[in-house]
């Protein structure tokens, strides 16, 4: 293992179209010309952690399909390590997503093959060299939590982006060095910001949209304001981009708070181009 970072995740073809607005139960709605790009919560991650300068590789399957070679082919062309994607028998995972002319986007996602990510896939992993472990929800609950447990007691530091909300056993949460909801995930598990780490995680990042994250420690809360941008194209991917982002410093030795800063400008400036991953930026584009 030569990796710093570790993504464990889904891998999805995004089909992107643009609609005026969105249908309504029943409804109907003329949209734009369909638009295939690679994404999925565990590639976006690891091709914006790869981007800004990251050694990362992706723990994840894709079926042995056209949509399986695209994502293949995004990953290893920004520089990620797809020796741990599996090929499953399942079809690659599909998002369906709709973009309005304000850049906010509705999806409907079909796991297919990420739903072959296994507790074994773990098993086989050896942890030599890494420092970070980063997972998302499109894959199976029990390898999720499988793989934190195994890095922990490895002694990575573990990342968790908890979108959607599902019920994690107390002694996961325990071994969450950051845990990542936005500010309605967030109503769901606690009161209080502050109340999230009574959960267990050492640290929390709450996300806040157009104003910025909140980060979330022991010593207090530090608030981090959103960078502007000129204008806002597309923001599919943007919150994948800020885990990526942050996940990246993480291994490289960044405090939290350094690393939520940096974050905060990948995230601003996905959003400026169409798509997930080739929407986001590189290190010297970031500045």
């Amino acid at each position: 293992m030569t990796q710093t970072l570790l993504v464990l995740g889904s891998a999805n073809a995004d089909l992107v179209v643009e609609v005026g607005r969105r249908p309504a139960g029943g409804e109907t709605v003329l949209g734009g010309d369909t638009v295939v790009l690679p994404g999925g919560k565990g590639a976006n991650t690891a091709v914006a952690a790869a981007r800004v300068g990251a050694s990362v590789a992706l723990v994840g399957a894709v079926g042995d399909d056209g949509y399986g070679s695209l994502l293949r082919e995004s990953l290893e062309s920004s520089g990620v390590d797809t020796a741990l994607v599996k090929t499953s028998a399942r079809p690659t995972g599909i998002a369906y997503i709709t973009v309005t002319p304000d850049g906010e986007n509705s999806i409907v996602v079909s796991p297919g093959a990420n739903f072959d990510v296994s507790s074994s896939d773990v098993d086989g992993l050896s942890f030599d060299g890494a420092q970070v472990l980063t997972c998302s929800l499109e894959v199976p609950l029990e390898t999720v939590i499988h793989a934190i447990g195994a890095a922990s007691k490895a002694g990575l530091s573990t990342v968790l982006n908890l979108s959607p909300v599902a019920e994690l056993p107390a002694e996961t949460l325990r071994q969450l060095t950051v845990l990542v909801v936005n500010e309605h995930e967030a109503a769901q598990l606690a009161p209080e910001w502050n109340d999230l780490l009574a959960l267990g995680p050492t640290s929390a990042i709450v996300t806040l949209g157009s104003r910025g994250i909140a980060v979330v420690e022991r010593s207090g809360v530090v608030e981090v304001p959103a960078v502007e941008v000129a204008e806002v194209v597309d923001t599919t991917g943007a919150g994948d981009a800020f885990a990526g982002a942050l996940s990246a410093r993480l291994a490289d030795g960044d405090d939290l708070v350094q690393a939520a800063r940096y974050a905060v400008k990948v995230a601003a400036l996905s959003v400026t181009k169409a798509g997930a991953q080739p929407s986001y930026p590189t290190a010297a584009e970031v500045g």
